[in-house]
């Protein structure tokens, strides 16, 4: 008996990797859904989605970029992005056209009234802030955690 004891133990091991408290993925998106779902609440008085957000916060940086420069830095696909581009159109927010050197060039602008909203959108980081209480330290290995395995996720691609 206590050898088929120790057989069905073995087997009951064998399938650990298959609990969900031993998955990494599952706290990544646990956290990210909790996270996004804080940030809805201070995006919603910019009527901004999270995504719509942070297509934002590259523009404000980069003034005008193509699609593809923007789904590079945002690590999203054309097929999310066209949408979210065409509603920010319809806001005001930003304009879309054709590259005078390359037609298949989507290039993509801020307008003077996406500028605007960059200064609404100044409480939102520090409102997000006091939402993640693991203090600075933390905050800064998480980031840099998170920011290495993007990194080896690209390259694995």
């Amino acid at each position: 008996m206590g050898k088929e004891t120790y057989a069905a133990g073995d087997k009951e091991a064998r399938y650990d990797c298959l609990k969900l408290e031993n998955q990494l993925c599952f706290p990544l998106y646990a956290c990210s859904k909790e996270v996004v779902r804080h940030y809805k609440t201070f995006l919603d008085a910019l009527d901004l989605t999270y995504t719509q957000y942070i297509t934002m916060m590259v523009l404000w940086e980069k003034k005008e970029m193509n699609v593809k420069e923007i789904g590079k830095n945002l690590y999203l696909d054309s097929g999310t992005l066209t949408p979210l581009l065409k509603k920010l159109e319809s806001k005001g927010y930003i304009k879309r056209h054709r590259s005078k050197e390359d037609e298949r060039n989507l290039i993509i602008s801020i307008t003077p009234a996406g500028e605007a909203l960059k200064d609404r959108a100044l409480e939102v980081p520090e409102a997000m802030s006091k939402c993640i209480c693991i203090g600075k330290e933390k905050t800064e290995q998480l980031y840099g955690l998170l920011y290495e395995l993007l990194e080896e996720f690209e390259k694995a691609k």
